[in-house]
């Protein structure tokens, strides 16, 4: 008997590819060879949430609209060498990841086979030397499996064009199988075109270009607010609050260029790089001066100390060093081609960022306690009441940031296939929710008012002490005139515990 198992033999490359999925919806292959996985020869082709074709009142993002995936001039190429015989089919297999166990199967419960053997194809299951697939119990017209064959000695074959219609919303790969030993060194060339019915943009990712639009308009109207404030207190400004303005403005850039990244992405099919090379750079920069500015204000600057003193190189290293690594991995991500790393070299990308901020938030903590225990033993009430307001902030933060790490980790691990890629895009979204979410506690803390000088450092003498009723308060004495000084001590004579005049006591103070 002919048993068909529930998966098949390259499942774990099917994982690994969609942990490192190609951005862009125009799929290119310039030259992939065909890499041999048990009885099988096949080149990952592509794999992308796409919504479908039709109106889903269930699913807000999806319109009315053409989804399909196209193939445009996918050329197989052999050498010459071996361009001396008919070949057996090379077929492209297009599925949706819930039916992954259609393809594959096993005879008598042996090994599993993507490719038809000699024993199953007397069973009349399937053709030798072809790929073993059967119908979708939900859609009998799934999976779509289709190919050619070299003939003679032709180097070059050519599938037909054609679209795919995509009437099913769900994770969709491509894959390009052979099963003849004598297809060496066989590769492929053209290109395949995936949409959406709103455009271009993966269906993972098209949630994002709206997300980026909302977040672009949050940042305005936080910027009218600073600004404005800004303006009308410009006299009372310290160099804080010129910090907190840089971020406003590359924050207010960053997602601008998101979101016009995202647009165009959508509407070319092709990611524009450019435009992503700004959008990673503005963010790098965005979040390194976030985090030196948290640094700094943890360590009293500008509100308990002038300067950071000889602390200020040891910040400086550490900001470049997050930014040339930050950088480095957006840039891979982002721009670069993401599908061609390695689990192995995206944590050689990750790891050094993450330790990054873990030293970051050790040292904000260790200066906030100091600064903490300074303001208190000074009793500055009014900075001690801020900074203490600013700590439960950042507490709060990195509790929820730990929280979300965690729950990222088991959506990760439970997820192998992307089957919920539709819920993607809510893990890069919440770490932007949640650094503006501190910014605009810090803006609200620190925002320019007539009073805003009384946060800031002053090295008058009576630094230590807070001008207001609760506080003590230094009175300095009127002098007192020498002469009157001298009448007073020849009327009276001074007298120590002992009973002794003033005369002895000077003269012990010869001794």
């Amino acid at each position: 008997m002919l048993k068909l198992r529930d998966s098949f033999f390259f499942l774990p490359i099917l994982c690994f590819c969609f942990v490192f999925i190609v951005d862009g919806s125009v799929h290119e292959y310039n030259g992939e060879k065909f890499v041999g996985k048990g009885n099988a020869f096949v080149v990952h082709g592509g794999s992308e949430g796409i919504y479908s074709s039709f109106a889903d009142p269930y699913n807000v993002t999806a319109t009315i609209g053409d989804s399909y995936i196209r193939f445009e001039k996918v050329t197989f190429r052999r050498p010459k060498e071996a361009a001396n015989f008919s070949s057996k089919a090379i077929q492209a297999v297009v599925f949706e990841v819930e039916d992954r166990d259609t393809i594959g199967g096993s005879a008598y419960g042996g090994q599993r086979a993507v490719c038809c053997t000699a024993d199953l194809a007397k069973l009349g299951v399937c053709l030798e030397g072809e790929v073993i697939y059967r119908p979708s119990t939900e859609n009998p017209n799934w999976p779509k499996v289709f190919g050619i064959s070299f003939n003679g000695d032709d180097e070059v074959a050519t599938l037909r064009s054609r679209s795919i219609k995509i009437t099913k919303t769900g994770m969709y790969n491509l894959y390009f199988i052979h099963c003849d030993v004598n297809l060496k060194d066989l590769t492929v060339e053209g290109k395949t075109i995936w949409k959406n019915p709103n455009g271009y943009l993966p269906g993972r990712m098209a949630p994002l270009m709206n997300f980026y639009g909302f977040m672009s308009l949050a940042f305005v109207i936080l910027g009218i607010f600073w600004f404005s404030q800004y303006a009308r207190f410009w006299r009372e400004i310290f160099p804080l609050q010129n910090c907190i303005t840089l971020v406003i403005t590359l924050g207010m850039l960053e997602m601008a260029l998101w979101y016009f990244d995202y647009a165009e992405f959508n509407e070319s099919g092709i990611r524009p790089v450019g435009i992503t090379m700004w959008a990673v750079s503005f963010g790098t920069i965005k979040r390194t001066v976030s985090w030196i500015i948290i640094l700094m204000v943890s360590m009293g600057y500008g509100v308990v100390r002038p300067t950071l003193g000889g602390l200020t190189s040891k910040v400086t290293m550490l900001g470049a060093t997050f930014f040339l690594a930050s950088e480095v991995l957006e840039v891979v991500e982002n721009v670069g081609a993401v599908s061609d790393l390695s689990g192995k070299a995206r944590l050689f990308l990750v790891l050094p960022v993450a330790i990054l901020d873990a030293f970051f938030i050790l040292w904000i903590f260790t200066s906030l306690s100091a600064t903490l225990n300074k303001l208190q033993a000074r009793r500055m009430t009014v900075k001690l009441d801020i900074y203490r307001k600013f700590t439960n902030a950042l507490a709060v933060a990195v509790i929820v940031s730990v929280g979300w790490i965690c729950y990222e980790l088991y959506f990760k691990l439970n997820d192998v296939y992307n089957e919920q890629w539709q819920n993607a895009w809510i893990i890069p979204a919440f770490w932007q929710v949640l650094s503006f979410s501190l910014l605009c506690v810090i803006c609200v803390l620190w925002a320019p008012s007539q009073n805003s000088m009384r946060y800031a450092y002053s090295d008058e003498a009576n630094e230590d002490f807070d001008k207001d009723d609760t506080t003590l308060t230094l009175i300095k004495p009127p002098p007192t005139p020498m002469k009157d000084f001298k009448s007073a001590a020849e009327a009276r004579p001074v007298q120590g515990h002992n009973g002794a005049s003033n005369g002895d006591f000077e003269e012990d103070k010869t001794e």
